[in-house]
């Protein structure tokens, strides 16, 4: 049995892996000349391996077909996954969030094992080597044929990634195979992305970073998402990992419009803001309001409040009115942002869409077109929140598609 597996990434390794592990003979495809090159920078360079949570909760974070995850994750938990890299010698440690990273805080320690993990069961690397083509004959894989030769191959299995940092390698190659053999290809779009505003504000408080911030997701005016956390103000919008969370719940760009609210008092409610600022203005009374909020807000967020609040700036602050103290708190706890769209896809962390689900077995990830044809990790139309989710995805699906794969009668 060989088995062609083209992609070097988190669900490539493990495929290969896996079907390595169960007798086949593997040759792993990669463009690069490395592998593991986006797990090397995800999660800052640091490589949320996984979120340490049951099954169902890794389901409640993918929005888009779940149900199609529910055998692989039935196989490949988060806790098998975090036995496995302890299994390699990499130590884990869980943060907020449930997210689990190694102790080192270095994804090369992930990659690296993940590399040992497949040389030592004996798969063959072809790196620098771009496949081309999937070769198949009467509904049946045949071989693959590359830019140097033509390989024969009993199996393929496609993880080549979405169309995300395609300086990674990831150039959307497997929707190009996947649609040259009949898949219905749903349109991939960046998910888990910086975000666009034509706001001025943004361009006003450009690397201003707020941290224990809440955000509130608006769309068409109701309100679809929040989080606490960390986000950053850009020259074209809003990043951060508050942000990134944020955009995976924005969808319909061009169809319905969104409004981020930011909370920068969330430990306050608006009664205790309210004597906070009451506090504060006491102090400053004899000042002029713009230099009454040192205290309360960072220096470069000051006039900005101040012009959204509609105080004029150089009043004293035993002038201001109860009305516009109360129009400030407001400000205060929900500072507005019109968003217009997502950054593009070489921006995002991951891509929605890919190859149909619909078009694949959840229980084998093979093709239901193409027999021999399998199918693992961001290829697929499934995706899910940050937080280790994704890679979890790519885990599970590579495993059962390595397994299956490796199988002498197809299922």
């Amino acid at each position: 049995m060989t088995i062609a597996v083209i992609g070097a990434g988190a669900a490539g390794l493990i495929a290969a892996g896996t079907a390595a592990e169960a007798g086949a003979k593997v040759i792993l495809f990669e463009k690069n000349a490395k592998v593991g090159r986006k797990v090397m920078i995800t999660g800052k360079g640091r490589c949320n391996v996984t979120n340490n949570c049951d099954v169902q909760t890794v389901l409640a974070n993918v929005p888009v077909n779940p149900r199609f995850l529910y055998s692989a994750l039935g196989k490949c938990s988060p806790q098998d996954m975090m036995e496995f890299f302890e299994e390699q010698g990499v130590p884990l440690k869980t943060e907020r969030g449930n997210r689990v990273f190694p102790v080192s805080d270095r994804a090369l320690d992930i990659v690296d094992a993940l590399f040992f993990y497949v040389k030592r069961l004996g798969v063959q690397f072809a790196f620098e080597e771009t496949v081309q083509e999937v070769l198949a004959k009467e509904g049946q894989v045949s071989g693959v044929r590359t830019d140097h030769k033509t390989y024969a191959v009993d199996r393929v299995i496609v993880a080549t990634g979405g169309a995300s940092y395609p300086a990674t390698g990831s150039t959307g190659d497997g929707y190009r195979f996947a649609k040259a053999l009949g898949h219905t290809i749903v349109t991939p779009r960046p998910s888990l992305v910086p975000l666009v505003s034509a706001s001025p504000v943004c361009q006003k408080l450009m690397g201003l970073s707020l941290k224990n911030v809440r955000v509130t997701v608006f769309e068409n005016g109701k309100s679809i998402f929040e989080d606490f956390g960390e986000m950053l103000f850009t020259h074209f919008g809003l990043s951060g990992p508050l942000i990134l969370s944020a955009s995976s719940h924005m969808r319909h760009f061009g169809s319905k419009t969104y409004r981020i609210d930011i909370d920068l008092k969330p430990a306050l409610d608006e009664k205790t803001l309210d004597k906070r600022l009451l506090s504060d203005f006491e102090k400053y009374k004899n000042s002029d309001f713009i230099n009454a909020l040192g205290e309360l807000l960072p220096r470069k967020l000051i006039p900005v409040v101040i012009e959204g609040s509609g105080i004029d700036p150089r009043v004293k602050v035993h002038s201001v009115t109860k009305a516009e103290r109360q129009r400030l708190v407001r400000l205060l706890k929900a500072f507005p942002v019109e968003i217009s769209g997502a950054r593009p896809n070489d921006g995002a962390i991951i891509t929605t869409g890919g190859v149909s689900v619909k078009q694949v077995s959840p229980k084998t990830m093979e093709s239901k077109l193409v027999q021999g044809l399998y199918f693992a990790g961001e290829v697929l139309d499934v995706d899910a929140y940050t937080g280790g989710f994704n890679l979890q995805i790519a885990w599970a699906t590579g495993r059962l598609a390595g397994e299956h794969a490796a199988k002498e009668e197809n299922t």
